[in-house]
C-alpha cells in the first residue's frame, strides 16, 4: 500500500464499524455448522488488537452464525490461552505459543509463511475435518 494511504487505512481498521461490515467467507457458515455436529467449535478473535471492534464483531457473529451460542465466542488478546486441539487462523503469530496444531488459512499477508498445514478455503477445512 502506498505510504500516502497507510494512515487512512489504519484509521479504518480502528473504526467502530469496520468488522461489522465484512463479508462472510464463502462456505464458512455451512462448514462451521457441519463441524458443530461432530466437534466442539469455538470462535476465537484477538479483539484486543482493535478494542473498538467488540460490538461489531459480536453483532457480526450473531448475524451470520446464529447457530453458534455466544458462550462459544472467545474475545482475547493472546490466543495462546486457548486450550484446543486445532486453531485455524490467518495470522501465524497466533500459533507461536498455541499448544495444539495451528492450521494456516491462506491470505495475502501470509503468502510466504511456511511450517504449518495450510487451507485456502472452508471447503478445504471441510475435507480435512469431515471427509466424505
Amino acid at each position: 500500500m502506498p505510504d500516502e494511504h497507510q494512515e487512512r487505512a489504519k484509521a479504518y481498521l480502528h473504526s467502530d464499524d469496520f468488522f461489522g461490515d465484512l463479508p462472510v467467507i464463502p462456505d464458512s457458515q455451512r462448514v462451521i455448522a457441519s463441524l458443530t455436529e461432530k466437534y466442539e467449535v469455538f470462535i476465537a478473535t484477538a479483539a484486543m488488537e482493535f478494542p473498538t471492534s467488540f460490538p461489531g464483531k459480536y453483532q457480526w457473529l450473531q448475524r451470520h452464525f446464529p447457530f453458534l451460542s455466544p458462550m462459544r465466542f472467545v474475545f482475547c488478546g493472546d490466543k495462546s490461552i486457548l486450550n484446543a486441539d486445532y486453531l485455524i487462523d490467518d495470522q501465524p503469530l497466533h500459533f507461536r505459543h498455541f499448544r495444539g496444531e495451528g492450521i494456516l488459512f491462506s491470505a495475502p499477508h501470509n503468502h510466504g509463511v511456511e511450517g504449518y498445514r495450510r487451507v485456502s478455503s472452508w471447503r478445504e477445512v471441510e475435507q480435512l475435518f469431515l471427509p466424505a
